[in-house]
């Protein structure tokens, strides 16, 4: 797997951590127990520092990236799904970050809060708790329409793919 340091700055991943081989982790990155970093995920902290929480799975081709102030904080228990740019925010615990979505600088998604796919929050945006943020760009609603306790259900789903990962992945010739 592609794991590099950046003159001092080293990724400290705990060793639960699963990191596919096709992820690119750079620099000051931090990740948690069970946590995931799947396939062209990259997470990149040449800048400043990316945290990703205990069993907080970052999906396939997901960019997390942080500048010096404002770092890439990712919750616990968190499901960041496939193709999503997260730069220089903080998203809480047991949130979604449905696929697609885009997170900007210095926005904030609360604990159980949702991006839905395709959003796009920009600069210093808010997603309170038991909201999600939906559109272009993004607006607030009451959540009413995903169950956040679903969000459990993936992050289990994840936590075990990886298991499989880690045991049964075999490159082929």
């Amino acid at each position: 797997m592609p794991v590099y340091a950046l003159g001092h700055l080293e990724p400290q991943i705990h060793p639960d951590a699963y990191v596919h081989p096709d992820a690119t982790v750079i620099g000051d990155v931090r990740l948690g127990a069970y946590a995931s970093v799947w396939p062209q995920a990259v997470l990149r902290a040449d800048d400043g520092r990316v945290e990703v929480g205990a069993r907080t799975n970052i999906q396939d081709g997901s960019v997390i990236h942080a500048a010096p102030e404002t770092p890439a904080v990712i919750g616990s228990g968190t499901v960041v799904g496939h193709c999503v740019h997260i730069e220089g925010a903080r998203v809480g615990d047991g949130c979604l970050i449905a696929s697609g979505s885009v997170v900007l600088n210095s926005t904030v998604v609360e604990d159980r809060a949702m991006v839905a796919a395709g959003a796009v929050i920009t600069f210093d945006g808010r997603v309170p708790t038991g909201h999600i943020a939906m559109g272009v760009p993004a607006k607030n609603r009451e959540n009413t329409m995903f169950p956040i306790e679903s969000v459990t259900e993936i992050v289990e789903d994840y936590v075990k793919a990886a298991q499989r990962f880690r045991t049964g992945l075999r490159r082929m010739a």
